[in-house]
């Protein structure tokens, strides 16, 4: 196996980017090359990538703004090598990660997608164990011990009926995810989109229980704002109706069923509405109200859908850049 590539999409907290490459270069299979590629325009940061002086660190600033999907499309375009990870700018790869990947990519030749055992912290780096990331444990992620394979209808319902992946810490195989991209009419739900167009085009993943990765959950995040806005629920409504029409044509009924149903992201909407309330934000009231209680619109109402959400939120700065 070839040296795996990490990409770096940079944009945000300068103390919290460093950390994350320092995580990178602590890795104890010393075969990765990190590429970061700089979004923004902080003071300092050319500088400090200059002073690594590490061969195996790249680092380039944008000419201009290119936005989340602008900057993972450019950083898939630099990729070289068979396998890839889009790091988020503010995780931390525990010393075992490249090592695990490497190992379950030589155990599984071609595997499409890794998913590895995964710690989620706070701004701070403390070790927090939220709803949502208890949901994902405990209700959605598959039962299994050691390494498993998961793929097609099995795969996509899963998935569908709740996202427990954490997009930041998957390692992916180049060929397969430059093939699929990332779509331009998607913003926050990005990353689930990816892996289901990804498992309907034939490819499997490695889930692992080994825990080689910390994800950063920060209290006030893009996410969590648009979500309380309203723009994260409308476009998880219009993706999900859109779903469950593609799972129908692949001929899988329960992953059609699934998507039909999204069940965590309905119960995640009823978890922020009293949020909503105290902060009288009645239009995010409304939409929070609506993907969580009524049906979802049919397949012919999903273009109007799609409209109406360019009125929720006006920021289109992406989810894992600003989380």
């Amino acid at each position: 196996m070839t040296t795996i590539d990490i990409m770096l999409p940079y944009y945000g907290d300068v103390a919290l980017m460093q950390t994350a490459v320092r995580s990178v270069i602590a890795q104890s299979d010393p075969d990765w090359r990190l590429t970061v590629v700089d979004d923004g325009k902080e003071p300092g940061v050319p500088e400090w990538f200059a002073a690594l002086d590490d061969p195996r660190v790249s680092y380039q600033r944008n000419e201009r703004n290119l936005g989340a999907t602008g900057n993972y499309k450019k950083c898939l375009s630099l990729v070289e090598a068979e396998y890839m990870v889009m790091m988020g700018t503010d995780d931390i790869m525990l010393p075992g990660y490249i090592a695990l990947i490497r190992r379950i990519v030589k155990e599984h030749p071609g595997v499409g997608v890794i998913q590895p055992g995964v710690q989620v912290i706070d701004g701070a780096g403390q070790v927090v164990n939220t709803v949502a990331d208890q949901a994902k444990a405990r209700i959605y992620l598959p039962r299994f011990t050691g390494t498993t394979l998961m793929a097609g209808e099995e795969l996509a319902a899963s998935l569908l009926r709740g996202c427990w992946f954490y997009f930041p810490s998957l390692c992916w195989r180049s060929e397969a995810i430059k093939n699929a991209s990332f779509r331009d009419d998607l913003d926050i739900i990005q990353d689930l989109a990816l892996v289901i167009d990804l498992i309907e085009a034939g490819e499997t993943m490695a889930l692992s229980d080994e825990l080689v990765f910390q994800y950063r959950r920060h209290a006030a995040s893009y996410s969590a704002a648009e979500a309380m806005a309203g723009k994260r629920f409308a476009e998880a409504r219009r993706y999900f109706v859109g779903a469950a029409a593609q799972m129908e044509a692949m001929g899988w009924p329960r992953a059609a069923k699934a998507a039909r149903r999204y069940t965590a992201s309905r119960l995640h909407a009823v978890t922020l509405l009293p949020s909503a309330l105290k902060a009288r934000s009645m239009p995010g009231v409304r939409n929070l109200a609506r993907h969580a209680f009524l049906p979802a619109p049919r397949p012919e109402r999903a273009g109007a859908e799609r409209a109406g959400t360019e009125q929720v939120g006006t920021e289109q700065v992406g989810a894992e850049q600003q989380r």
